[in-house]
């Protein structure tokens, strides 16, 4: 992972800056593996991510939005308890390994000094926030358990004393000569990268992989020179955070990477990264968990829709031969004296062409000769029916998959709030039921919107889901407010709070529809606006679903740093 031991020492001293002296103010677990700490320093309230996500583990200054539960959980309640109202004293780095220490001192419930420490690993999966006693050196509580079963050498469970993580026989690389590299290496062993994660500490393999592209030609001089350059940039802090966005991935660290081919953007600080890093990233994540049956439940619907528009083709193109229906009924009864009972078929003239020709009519030989015409009379009344009814189930069955299909491009920027807010709505469109526990009366959730500034201050809004894009366009938007979205393509209804925005404003909105759309990823993104006036929800209409005339088209290509800068 990128966030190796060198980047959590870059991050330290960042968060040490800004951080320490600092009181703690408030504590909220907005998800089951991170935290947001709120601590006031120097004058202002700072948001601590710290995050044990198996995949996004980290932690960072943050200024994005995290909707806190009603109900907070037994390890955040317990924080509060313990470091609500404390100060942090210190911030440091056990070594060069990916813990970093958070020394807080305040007074308990009693009125005495006491001392914690919080501990924040960051391991990918083995990631963990651990409340530790100083005193004592006892763990409070973390917010994973990992009893002596799991792990035998260390056991992390209140009560238990704690342990730092076993160290590794790696060598520090910022304070190392030439010759010191040289003898930690096997030149003729090959994989320089490996050999670089295994023998330094704080390397991760993205790291050692930049200083063997920088060295070109691997050798005993080459290797050596191009990690000291490397390591002279990370001793002296002497940062440039940097997101690396290559054709099948993206990466960050906070020193630019070279070895890797694609387009970069620096960032201010190590936070600043990685907030635009994750951005959605650990929210889709999270709504994937809490979603997953939903999104399949929308597929499952979408595809049944599907097949069912191609049974019924059949059925027109069965229905089609309504005429020749007609005909063979018309020539049965013209021809009765012909038709004798237990025919199977029969050839007649067919008075109706103008050659004259000959024509066979397959026969019921169970039915008479006029029981086999009203059968034909019957099937043509039949056919007749079923082209308008076909036709007519068609045209549903599409306006269906449209529905499931905004749906499923809703699901992709959806937060775990909005996936709430599209199961509620398929309940009350009546494709599913809702479980409704015993003794609790369905609770109404306010409906609330993302909400974004323009360069010029302006107020734009976004419905990211049906719900949201209903009460958006047809109850809080003025008449003359802009509304956007883009041109056939699903997505979410956008409104500029204003009714003569500058042609900038507008091209920024047009950024919000095409990156909350289906066309997210795609460039010259269609986006139509008009005025909000202009916009109509037809009678029965599917939710989310209107029309619009009198619009204007403009093209953009979605931005995700220009929606994160916007959010702010």
């Amino acid at each position: 992972m990128s966030f190796d031991g060198l980047l959590t020492r870059a991050m330290t001293k960042e968060l040490a800056e800004i951080l320490v002296g600092g009181r703690i103010n408030k504590i909220h677990q907005p998800y089951q593996n991170e935290i947001i700490i709120v601590i006031r320093a120097n004058g202002k309230n700072h948001k601590l991510l710290i995050s044990a996500h198996p995949s996004y583990a980290r932690i960072q200054l943050t200024n994005e939005q995290h909707e806190n539960p009603q109900d907070p959980s037994m390890f955040c309640m317990l924080l509060r308890k313990h470091l609500e109202g404390y100060f942090i004293e210190n911030i440091y780095q056990a070594g060069l390994d990916r813990v970093m220490i958070f020394e807080i001192k305040g007074r308990n419930e009693i009125g005495d000094i006491s001392y914690k420490q919080l501990f924040v690993e960051i391991m990918g999966r083995h990631s963990n926030v651990i409340l530790v006693d100083k005193e004592k050196n006892m763990i409070i509580d973390s917010i994973k358990h990992v009893p002596s079963f799991i792990n035998s050498y260390r056991t992390i469970l209140p009560g238990q004393e704690y342990v730092f993580p076993p160290k590794q026989d790696k060598t520090n690389p910022l304070h190392l000569t030439e010759d010191e590299i040289v003898r930690k290496l096997d030149f003729n062993s090959g994989k320089m990268d490996k050999q670089l994660v295994e023998n330094f500490s704080g390397l991760s393999p993205l790291l050692a992989k930049e200083i063997v592209h920088r060295a070109g030609l691997v050798n005993r001089t080459t290797i050596p020179e191009a990690m000291m350059d490397v390591m002279k940039d990370i001793s002296t802090y002497n940062n440039c955070p940097t997101i690396i966005q290559t054709a099948n991935k993206e990466a960050f660290y906070f020193i630019p990477i070279t070895y890797l081919n694609g387009e970069t953007k620096s960032y201010r600080t190590i936070s600043e990264m990685l907030d635009r890093f994750y951005f959605g990233k650990a929210e889709r994540d999270r709504v994937k968990q809490q979603g997953h049956d939903l999104e399949r439940f929308i597929k499952n619907e979408r595809e049944k829709n599907e097949t069912k528009i191609e049974k019924l083709k059949a059925t027109l193109l069965e229905a089609e031969n309504a005429d020749r229906y007609q005909l063979f009924g018309e020539l049965l009864t013209a021809n009765l004296h012909l038709v004798k009972r237990g025919m199977s078929e029969i050839e007649v003239i067919n008075y109706y062409d103008e050659n004259a020709r000959m024509v066979k009519i397959l026969l019921d030989p169970r039915k008479t000769p006029s029981g086999n015409a009203q059968s034909y009379f019957s099937k043509y009344q039949k056919a007749k029916t079923a082209l308008v009814i076909v036709q007519e189930q068609i045209e549903k069955a599409r306006e269906e998959m449209k529905y499931f299909d905004s749906l499923l491009q809703q699901m992709e920027s959806a937060s775990p709030k909005d996936i709430e807010e599209i199961r509620m709505e398929l309940a009350e469109e009546g494709y599913i039921r809702l479980k409704q526990k015993r003794g609790n009366k369905a609770k109404v959730q306010k409906i609330t919107l993302e909400t974004y500034t323009a360069s010029d201050g302006t107020e734009i809004l976004v419905g990211k889901n049906n719900k949201q894009n209903d009460y958006l366009t047809n109850k809080v938007a003025g008449k003359d407010d802009v509304w956007l979205h883009t041109k056939d393509i699903p997505g979410s209804h956008v409104v500029i709070r204003s009714k003569n925005p500058s042609t900038e404003t507008i091209v920024e909105a047009a950024n919000l529809a095409a990156y909350y759309s289906k066309a997210k990823d795609s460039s010259s993104v269609p986006v139509d606006y008009t005025k909000v006036r202009y916009v109509k929800k037809p009678n029965g209409a599917k939710p989310g679903f209107v029309i619009y005339e009198q619009q204007q088209t403009i093209y953009v290509t979605p931005d995700a740093d220009k929606v994160l800068e916007m959010k702010k």
